[in-house]
C-alpha cells in the first residue's frame, strides 16, 4: 500500500466555496457497498434510507475562533492559530511569522500577552496566555476556515453545525453541516435515534499525508468523549438489530476507538457479546490517535455520511477501508462528472 494510491485529480473548480442554503439541499451520492449501486439525491432526501431503529451518532463540539492575530516586540504581525488546550493558560498552537524561540513574548490584538514556551514539530508551539484567552474571543479570534477556502464566510455560524454545544475544536466536522432542525426532527418522528459524541478536530486531521508508505504518517490526538447515554443508546440499537450510522469521519473515529478499547479490555466473549454483530460498548473519555486504514475490522460502525475529502489525505484512506479504496476512487470520478461539490462546504455521500 502506498499514499499514492490515494490519489485523484481534482481541479480546483470543484472545491465548494459557499455552503448550499438551506443547508438540506446539498446533494447527496448514495453508495451501496453490497452492490456498488450509486444513487444521486438531495440530502434531506436521507430519510429514505433511514429506518425505524436506526441510531445516527453526531459530532457536537464546537469550532471555536482559534485563529488569532498578535505582535512582536518590535511591532510585527504574528498568526497564532490554536489547536489543543492544555491547561487554563497553555495551548499547542501552529505559529506563522519567524524568530518564535523559547522565551519570545507576544501581545494579543485586543488581549493578553503570550509566551512561546516550547518548539514542537515543525511551525508548532507551545504558548502561554498571561490570562485565559477564551473571554477575548469575541474580540480578538477568527474562525479558522480551511486554507482551500477563498470566499468571505458571512454567517460563521455556516461553519458549524445546528447541533454544536461543546467548544474545542479547530475545524468544523463537516459531514454535519448538511443537516437542519428540522430534518433531525423528522428523522426522529420516522423512528431514528440520534446520540452524540464529542471530538474536538484538530486541523492534521486534514492534512495530507507526505509519507510514501501511509502507515508511516503519524496523527496526533484529539480529545474525544463518548458518554454513558451513548454508550447505551449503541448498545440498546444492537441489541434490537438497528444500524450505528456514523456521521463524519470523526464521530467514526470516536465510536471505532470506543470499540477497541472496550476489546482491549478483556471481558470475556460471554459477557461482551450482544449479538453477532458487534460486542458492548462501555464509555469512551480521553485521547484518541486512531488513524484507520484498509485492513482495519470496523467494530462499531454500519454505516456513515461523510463527504469528499482530499487527495492523500487521512479521511480519503478511511472511507477507503469502509468501502474499499478502488470504489470510493471510482465513486469520487462518478462524482466529478456528475457536478459535485468537493470538501468542507461540498455535498454529501451515504455510505451503506
Amino acid at each position: 500500500m502506498k499514499t499514492s494510491d490515494f490519489d485523484y485529480n481534482l481541479p480546483e473548480s470543484f472545491i465548494a466555496q459557499t455552503p448550499a442554503e438551506p443547508r438540506d439541499s446539498s446533494r447527496l451520492l448514495v453508495l451501496h457497498r453490497d452492490t456498488g449501486e450509486i444513487e444521486h439525491r438531495i440530502f434531506r432526501d436521507i430519510s429514505d434510507y433511514l429506518r425505524a431503529g436506526d441510531l445516527l451518532v453526531l459530532n457536537q463540539t464546537r469550532v471555536i475562533p482559534a485563529r488569532i492575530y498578535a505582535r512582536k516586540e518590535t511591532g510585527g504581525r504574528v498568526e497564532l492559530l490554536l489547536l489543543r488546550r492544555r491547561d487554563e493558560l497553555t495551548w499547542e498552537a501552529l505559529v506563522g511569522g519567524k524568530g518564535l524561540r523559547v522565551g519570545k513574548l507576544l501581545k494579543v490584538e485586543e488581549g493578553p500577552e503570550v509566551e512561546v514556551m516550547e518548539i514542537l514539530d515543525g511551525s508548532e508551539r507551545l504558548i502561554k496566555f498571561s490570562e485565559p484567552i477564551e473571554p477575548y474571543f469575541s474580540k480578538a479570534g477568527n474562525v479558522p476556515l480551511p486554507p482551500y477556502i477563498h470566499e468571505k464566510l458571512d454567517d460563521p455560524e455556516r461553519y458549524q453545525t445546528v447541533y454544536a454545544r461543546e467548544p474545542g475544536s479547530a475545524a468544523a466536522p463537516t459531514a454535519g453541516l448538511h443537516f437542519t432542525p428540522r430534518l433531525l426532527e423528522e428523522l426522529q418522528v420516522k423512528g431514528v435515534k440520534v446520540s452524540y459524541v464529542t471530538l474536538h478536530v484538530g486541523l492534521d486531521t486534514f492534512a495530507p499525508v507526505n509519507e510514501d508508505d501511509p502507515e508511516e504518517h503519524k496523527i496526533h490526538s484529539e480529545w474525544c468523549d463518548l458518554s454513558q447515554e451513548t454508550a447505551a443508546a449503541i448498545n440498546e440499537t444492537r441489541e434490537r438489530g438497528g444500524r450505528i450510522i456514523a456521521v463524519g469521519t470523526t464521530s467514526v473515529r470516536t465510536l471505532e476507538s470506543a470499540g477497541i478499547r472496550n476489546r482491549e479490555s478483556g471481558a470475556g466473549p460471554s459477557e461482551s457479546r450482544i449479538t453477532n454483530t458487534g460486542s458492548r460498548i462501555s464509555p469512551f473519555i480521553g485521547p484518541t490517535s486512531l488513524y484507520i486504514l484498509p485492513g482495519y475490522q470496523f467494530n462499531v460502525v454500519d454505516a456513515m455520511i461523510t463527504n469528499f475529502h482530499l487527495p492523500k489525505s487521512t479521511l480519503l484512506m478511511l472511507v477507503s477501508a469502509f468501502a474499499g479504496r478502488e470504489k470510493i476512487l471510482e465513486t469520487y470520478e462518478i462524482a466529478k462528472q456528475e457536478g459535485y461539490r468537493f470538501y468542507s462546504f461540498g455535498d454529501a455521500m451515504l455510505i451503506l
